[in-house]
């Protein structure tokens, strides 16, 4: 059995996972705009509610850029305090078990490869749409990190006259005097059209970049993958090498969680 915790400027969420089940989860609003110590007393706070003498670990995943060896996370997402913290030294000390960080995103990744639909793929990248774009990649069941745990990050890359993540997440409808949510409640339109093209775009990025087997998409846009799922095909289509397009799967993430469940799967 082991701790996966979800970290986030909204919410902190922990709990016990055996076999890819979560035993116990206990959810509360993150204390985000307090001090570096009252988030990781409250994070110390929730373990503590699970933690049992079966538990052999703890995997973190947190919204900002990890040093994965020595589990530091810089500048976290959401939590202004959090500028540099030894996350994996302060748990481990506190707790004595080995303690494992990344980037919350790549355990995302990590659960819905692992325990997904797609789960039998034997490379997979999982794209999140949401506020932002986010992107990892997951191969033979195990992460590929880079050295900052920043491998994958596309949504920067230059696209048209600004990037793929103004023109492949929420970004995109606000631009359109809109919301995804709004969007999504309208149903069909030419907007989830558009939208449909520029993620196509995005995923023959991926193609050109790293040919996998599987694609996941992830994050709140992934509702509503019905509405551009079409679009973003004909589009994906267009790429010049069919071969790799005839044997893709893409599908939107199927588990809920999956943060968590990756988060505890860290070694």
């Amino acid at each position: 059995m082991y701790i996966g915790i979800d970290l986030g400027g909204t919410n902190i969420r922990v709990a016990t996972v055996k076999d890819g089940e979560i035993v116990r989860l206990l959810s509360e609003p993150c204390l985000s705009q307090g001090a570096e110590e009252a988030v990781l007393e409250q994070m110390s706070r929730l373990i503590e509610a699970v933690i049992t003498p079966a538990v052999k670990g703890i995997g973190i995943g947190v919204p900002s850029v990890v040093d994965r060896e020595k589990g530091i996370v810089y500048n976290v997402v959401g939590i202004p305090s959090w500028k540099e913290v030894r996350l994996k030294e302060y748990l481990e000390n506190r707790f004595r078990l080995p303690v494992s960080v990344n980037n919350d995103c790549n355990c995302f990744a990590l659960g819905v490869a692992r325990y997904g639909s797609l789960r039998n793929a034997r490379e997979t990248v999982c794209v999140t749409l949401g506020t932002g774009v986010g992107s990892s990649l997951v191969v033979d069941g195990k992460l590929y990190n880079g050295h900052n745990t920043g491998a994958g990050e596309i949504g920067s890359i230059p696209y048209l006259d600004k990037d793929y993540e103004y023109y492949c997440s929420s970004r995109f409808f606000v631009g359109k005097g809109t919301s995804g949510k709004e969007a999504a409640a309208a149903g069909p339109s030419p907007l989830w059209e558009e939208f449909g093209i520029h993620v196509g775009k995005l995923i023959q990025l991926i193609l050109y970049a790293f040919d996998p087997e599987a694609i996941i998409i992830g994050g709140s846009i992934a509702k509503a993958f019905p509405l551009f799922a079409e679009a973003m095909w004909k589009e994906i289509r267009l790429f010049p090498y069919p071969q790799s397009v005839e044997n893709l799967k893409i599908a939107p993430a199927d588990i809920e969680n999956a943060g968590i469940l990756g988060a505890s799967l860290l070694r």
